[in-house]
């Protein structure tokens, strides 16, 4: 059974779904389950974890009820901002404080505005997006009927110590090119990079993945 439970996180971790959920949980035999489904009511000292690899200002799922993290997986919600537009300091106000957990976009220049578009369809701020549901312009009385038909709470049951991704422009931006070395390389080492130390494994779990 060990084999299986092991294969099984493998094949989890492989596919790298961005909101890919693990379960585990302690049956009422003692025996420890680790799956990808929901475990069942008799379970014992349940844990999520969200093996995904979400892009970069994205909300994690870990650690929050279950409500709220099958809400944010199924129905991801995504807020595009921009400087002194107090409609969109509403609509970051209103998510807040109603335990949304977002990812925000900032359209600050023509490159975020075309990407917001070509994400959106909108050019008007702010836009928000559960799931496929899109909402232009701040409403809350749409903004909740999304939210709620989503499965997100009515009130807020994110935990006290949660903290809200910094917010990301929308295009991602270009790096500068470093400057090169007297030898016309670039400046960086040229040694590959070093992969961290893999945790021990935990249980049947295979190294390198820990709840």
């Amino acid at each position: 059974m060990k084999s299986t439970a092991t294969v099984l996180i493998l094949a989890l971790l492989a596919a790298g779904a961005a909101h890919a959920q693990l379960y585990k949980w302690v049956g009422p035999d003692g025996k420890v389950t680790y799956s990808d489904v929901p475990p069942p009511k008799t379970a014992a000292k349940v844990e999520q974890k969200n093996i995904g690899s979400a892009a970069g200002g994205a909300p994690s799922s870990a650690g929050l009820p279950y409500e709220v993290a099958q809400a944010m997986n199924n129905f991801p919600v995504t807020l595009y901002t921009g400087d002194k537009c107090d409609p969109c300091n509403s609509g970051r106000s209103y998510l807040k404080q109603r335990g949304i957990p977002f990812s925000e976009k900032t359209v600050t220049d023509n490159d975020d505005l075309a990407r917001m578009k070509q994400l959106t369809g909108e050019s008007r701020l702010p836009v928000l997006t559960v799931g496929r549901n899109k909402q232009t312009g701040f409403e809350p009385g749409s903004w909740g009927t999304a939210l709620t038909a989503a499965g997100y709470p009515q009130t807020s049951q994110l935990p006290k110590n949660w903290q809200q991704p910094a917010a990301e422009p929308a295009a991602a931006k270009k790096v500068a090119a470093q400057p090169a070395s007297h030898s016309g390389k670039p400046a960086a080492a040229d040694a590959p990079a070093q992969a961290p130390d893999l945790p021990p494994a935990t249980g049947n779990a295979p190294p390198g993945f820990r709840f």
